[in-house]
């Protein structure tokens, strides 16, 4: 069989790729769908023992794997962390997935609490993203990806903060392709709709809203985080070389219907 340039494009043999928050769920996922696709993989949470099992998991399936135990909300734990990932090899690829949901009526929502989430959510991002683009701009080439939401575009009751966050996410992510696109960078969003994931279980387990969900999205499911894989693999691999400042949203339909 002769190989295809187009295929091709898409092979992230050789890169080496930093996913924040992935010990579980989505960050999880993605970072096995970046492992298949050829890259080195380091993990990232803030609890040493939930990602050496995350990352014992992904090596016992043949991926290549190292973990880093920092907090993405330290501007200065970032630089430290960044400077030693690098000191052994560069970042080809961040994805920047680390986030949280607080709910909440907005009136009764604690002034704490939105400063915990601003920091997970849009924080980090800023941090990670500037330390990761300091070195990305000196070798004039990487691949940044930040994870939106459906929220970035869409509001519920109960989660007024949290979809601020993810708007501004949304903003961020512009801001950085257009500020680092001249560089060689590209940064792009990967915006979520409903996954099944440990953060949204008693969601799954309402058959209400299950039920109203399902109803309201083309694709008449929840997603899977396996769902999430290609459009990961495309963003941080070659195929997606002009695209820049682009929100992809793997929802099932859900932001294209009233």
């Amino acid at each position: 069989m002769t190989s295809s340039p187009v295929l091709e494009s898409f092979s992230l043999s050789g890169r080496r790729a930093l996913i924040t928050g992935s010990s579980t769920g989505i960050g999880l996922a993605l970072a096995r769908a970046l492992g298949q696709a050829g890259a080195h993989l380091i993990l990232n949470g803030r609890g040493a023992t939930k990602l050496e099992a995350a990352a014992a998991q992904l090596r016992s399936e043949g991926l290549s794997v190292s973990a880093a135990v920092f907090d993405v909300t330290d501007s200065a734990a970032v630089q430290t962390a960044v400077g030693a990932i690098e000191a052994i090899g560069p970042i080809d690829i961040l994805v920047n997935n680390a986030g949280m949901q607080i709910r909440n009526a907005l009136d009764q929502f604690a002034d704490a609490d939105w400063h915990t989430l601003m920091r997970t959510n849009l924080d980090s991002v800023f941090f990670v993203g500037k330390a990761v683009a300091q070195k990305m701009i000196e070798r004039r080439k990487g691949k940044i990806i930040n994870i939106c939401s459906v929220q970035s575009e869409l509001g519920r009751p109960g989660i007024a903060p949290y979809t601020a966050s993810k708007g501004a996410v949304k903003m961020l992510t512009k801001g950085m392709a257009i500020d680092w696109g001249q560089h060689g960078i590209n940064v792009n969003g990967l915006g979520p709709g409903y996954f099944k994931t440990e953060l949204t279980e008693k969601l799954v387990a309402d058959p209400a809203f299950t039920a109203w969900l399902v109803g309201r999205t083309p694709s008449r499911r929840w997603g899977d985080v396996e769902d999430l894989g290609g459009a990961a693999v495309f963003l941080a691999s070659d195929a997606s070389r002009f695209v820049n400042g682009h929100v992809l949203y793997v929802d099932g339909g859900v932001t294209a219907t009233l």
